[in-house]
């Protein structure tokens, strides 16, 4: 069974693609996976100083939450990142993450990465770019592969994805972990 870490970066708390990642944990759990879920909005991380303290020292000189965070990514098997699409992009808490794991990206390998992402508009188009900056994100990790995309489309207020067919999407593709 598999280590499954969920980072959602949604800043409400009854977000949408928190809402989601709920549902993907339930169903991972539920196939016997252990299922940590981490709402980044709870945890203090700075942002990147760009000061590579990391590359001369061995780690990061902000002292902060992104240490433990760390630690938790490099124990996972599976990191699902979920957000909600900010002007095409992930928001500002999953973003700083990213930027942040800069101190250890190269002991970051061999993770399945799934992606849930949530927007307010429903065009074809609307989450292409929050996609490709996670894809870019799980590019720069050797050994990363993608187990699966949860889009989920035109929903704006916190709770308005109850009830559609995402919801179950996300769970069965927590039950499908492998």
């Amino acid at each position: 069974m598999s280590k499954i870490l969920i980072l959602s970066g949604s800043p409400r708390k009854k977000g949408n693609s928190s809402t989601l990642c709920q549902q993907f944990a339930r169903g991972a759990e539920e196939a016997g996976h252990t299922v940590e879920l981490v709402h980044l909005r709870d945890k203090k991380i700075g942002y990147c100083l760009a000061c590579y303290h990391c590359r001369d020292h061995g780690g990061c000189a902000l002292k902060d939450d992104m240490a433990e965070l760390l630690d938790r990514v490099e124990a996972a098997d599976v990191i699902v990142l979920a957000t909600p699409v900010y002007f095409y992009s992930v928001d500002a808490q999953l973003k700083t993450f990213i930027d942040r794991c800069v101190a250890r990206w190269r002991s970051i390998r061999d993770k399945t990465f799934y992606y849930i992402m949530t927007a307010a508009e429903d065009t074809e188009t609307v989450m292409d770019c929050t996609l490709a900056c996670l894809r870019g994100y799980a590019a720069c990790l050797e050994g990363s592969r993608e187990g699966g995309v949860i889009y989920g489309k035109g929903v704006y207020g916190a709770g308005e994805v109850a009830g559609r067919p995402v919801m179950r999407e996300a769970y069965m593709m927590g039950r499908s972990v492998g």
